[in-house]
């Protein structure tokens, strides 16, 4: 087998344990058990894992299970005590810890102050968004590398990976392509579990006629034209409260009106190696 064909049956076989972790972030992940899942000797595995993924898998829960509490805490009333325990940590201490050394703050202190409140009306104080932080800007059409997702936007990091997968099987990685997310449904109205999105990438250059697409992945087409741009700094958790903002303050006081097509995220960065604090997102609003 060549290079290529022994690289993608690495990254099947991990892909398979990246999906396990998504789907079952609620229960103990047993480092032996994931070991079987990837057809992999427990020994060595997780060091594939690593210099496949760029972190540990210990790394990567963590991750997930902190992403999540985090849109808990800015988005629901959930006990901080209840969202500590779905994270895995089994005190309210270690959890405030572990949250507090990722994302800058406590807890306790992001529910209240974090850099989702900047979005919700103010009285006064500098943190207030102002209309000015939305740029109009043209967008040229384009096609993009997609896989769909179904379920909660918070936990469409799953598609991400999964595509990241399917790229590195076909040797089409690149440093230069970047990173979009389309966004289908408005969650006030469809349920959580059935918002659609699909994770994409538009690539530097084509993709050559010898790489037949094949599911999960397939191409999406994302309209032309004018986008009412807000640049976003902070934790993906943020991005419901600027969404309303965007929709609720913005587009009202604008005098623009949205055209009949989806919105999309673009990422400047990926939080595999950035604080949520510094995570970069443009979010963009098609406009008539």
């Amino acid at each position: 087998m060549n290079q290529s064909g022994n690289r993608a049956r690495y990254a099947t076989r991990l892909a398979r344990v990246l999906d396990h972790i998504y789907d079952h972030l609620d229960e103990p992940l047993d480092i032996e058990r994931l070991a079987a899942i990837a057809c992999l000797s427990p020994y060595h595995w997780h060091r594939i894992y690593q210099a496949m993924y760029g972190e540990a898998v210990a790394t990567t829960v963590r991750r997930l299970r902190l992403h999540r509490a985090a849109g808990q805490l800015a988005n629901s009333s959930t006990p901080i005590a209840e969202i500590a325990g779905r994270a895995g940590y089994s005190s309210l201490q270690s959890f405030s810890r572990s949250f507090r050394a990722s994302f800058g703050i406590p807890p306790a202190q992001y529910r209240a102050r974090g850099t989702h409140s900047r979005f919700r009306p103010a009285l006064s104080g500098d943190d207030q968004m102002t209309m000015r932080e939305v740029v109009i800007r043209h967008v040229e059409p384009m096609d993009i590398l997609s896989v769909d997702h179904v379920g909660p936007y918070m936990q469409i990091g799953k598609a991400f990976d999964s595509l990241f997968g399917w790229l590195a099987k076909h040797n089409l990685l690149a440093a230069q392509m970047r990173m979009i997310a389309v966004y289908y449904d408005d969650p006030g109205v469809v349920a959580e579990d059935a918002l659609r999105s699909k994770a994409g990438v538009l690539l530097p250059h084509p993709v050559q006629a010898s790489v037949t697409m094949t599911p999960p992945v397939s191409l999406a087409h994302v309209r032309g034209g004018e986008y009412a741009v807000l640049r976003h700094k902070g934790p993906y958790s943020d991005m419901r409260a600027a969404y309303e903002w965007l929709y609720g303050t913005w587009l009202v006081q604008s005098g623009r009106e949205a055209a009949d097509a989806p919105a999309f995220e673009e990422y400047l960065n990926t939080p595999k190696d950035t604080p949520p604090a510094e995570l970069l997102t443009e979010i963009c609003l098609p406009l008539v």
